[in-house]
């Protein structure tokens, strides 16, 4: 394994020292309750070493966009709440607008070993997205030592994650941070073969850079989702109203002559689910060759799903980001659970990239089943395209 080489939490003695976490709480509520907890359960080992070693937890978190003010329907308090239940210890949480305020000081200060502290959403101030020195500086005068265990967050420079990483003696990377890294980076840099990619989603120009880094690395690369049209567009196939990219054709092209180049396997859909509405109760009919100028492709079909899950049965290590097809739609999720099944059913190291993705696997109760599912779906497609993320840079290497 190629390990991570960074600082991590087990390089440091947390005993009596104020310990200021970032984590990716930044999950889905619905009517203020949180519909889907993976987030909170993947932070929990970091917290509770922190907490076993007599640290004083200070707990970080963005939450959606408040766009730098205070927005009560994005607070945070919901997951205090909850983190309360999953740690069995009281989470003190610090109601302030300005999140580092008169509330926040006074929760910290009556600390004492082992307890924990949630501040307020750190986007409620706009200087966070600008990784602004003078917010930097107050997340880091209530802590001696920073972790950051939000992969989430890690392609973006940010105050709680980067900008106060400078004015903290120690900084550190936690349990999931390290974890997300050692499998995405080995999956890429050192993967065990045959190792094949599955990339869906909506379009082509959020994947630009990963298409062309993965085809240095794969076996085989599977395409399907919205972005598969413009692939098939360049083909010279009829793809009636579907989602394209126009300005992607001959970039389309060039990476399916890349392909055979490198002699890897590109696959695309060859047949399709297809109606003349974007909606789950449109008529649909399953079209092989081409479709009708009035009908647009939203999901793979039978025989593209058969023809990927048989090039998944032999791999070794498998990425996947992004659906097969409109997984909202029950009519038109058929191609992504049809993926997820092949993923769950193989002998490899299934790696999920975040996002829709990792929904669909969680949903149809295969995560157990699958190696690693990422909780960064932004994070983890810049770390397949090969750059360094701020989050992660900004943390000291291991001495």
């Amino acid at each position: 394994m190629v390990m991570l080489n960074k600082k991590s939490v087990d390089d440091m003695n947390a005993k009596g020292k104020r310990v200021l976490i970032r984590c990716d709480f930044n999950v889905p509520l619905k009517d203020g309750v949180i519909t889907d907890e993976n987030r909170l359960v993947q932070a929990l080992p970091t917290i509770q070493k922190v907490m076993n070693d007599g640290g004083k937890v200070i707990l970080c978190s963005h939450l959606g966009k408040p766009k730098g003010e205070p927005k009560p329907e994005l607070s945070l308090a919901p997951v205090a709440k909850r983190l309360s239940e999953l740690l069995n210890k009281e989470v003190v949480f610090a109601k302030d607008d300005t999140v580092v305020g008169e509330n926040a000081k006074a929760a910290v200060a009556a600390m004492k070993d082992g307890d924990v502290v949630l501040l307020e959403n750190t986007r409620y101030r706009k200087e966070e997205t600008k990784n602004e020195d003078a917010f930097s500086k107050e997340l880091a005068s209530l802590a001696d030592i920073f972790v950051d265990d939000a992969f989430g967050t890690a392609h973006r420079a940010h105050c709680s994650n980067v900008g106060v990483t400078k004015y903290v003696e120690t900084s550190v990377v936690g349990y999931l941070m390290e974890k997300e890294i050692n499998f995405l980076g080995n999956a890429v840099d050192n993967p065990v073969r045959p190792f094949v990619a599955i990339l869906g989603g909506a379009k082509v120009s959020d994947k630009i850079n990963v298409i062309n880094n993965l085809l240095e690395k794969v076996d085989t690369l599977i395409i399907g989702g919205g972005m598969a049209y413009t692939f098939l567009k360049a083909q010279g196939k009829e793809i009636g109203t579907s989602l394209l990219e126009a300005d992607k054709i001959e970039y389309a092209l060039e990476m399916i002559e890349k392909a055979k180049e490198k002699g890897v396997s590109l696959l695309l859909p060859v047949d399709n689910l297809v109606a003349k509405e974007f909606n789950n109760d449109a008529e649909y009919r399953v079209s092989e060759n081409g479709m009708n100028p009035d009908e647009m492709g939203l999901d793979i079909g039978p025989k593209t799903r058969a023809l990927f899950a048989d090039a998944l049965k032999n791999a070794k290590t498998v990425v996947w980001n992004g659906p097969m097809g409109v997984f909202e739609m029950p009519n038109f999720a058929g191609g992504t659970i049809a993926v997820a099944k092949a993923l769950a059913e193989i002998d490899a190291t299934t790696i999920i990239g975040g996002g829709d993705s990792a929904a669909a696997v969680n949903q149809l109760g295969f995560g157990d089943k699958m190696t690693h599912i990422s909780t960064g779906g932004g994070a983890s497609l810049e770390f397949l395209e090969g750059k360094e993320l701020p989050g992660v840079a900004a943390i000291a290497d291991k001495e």
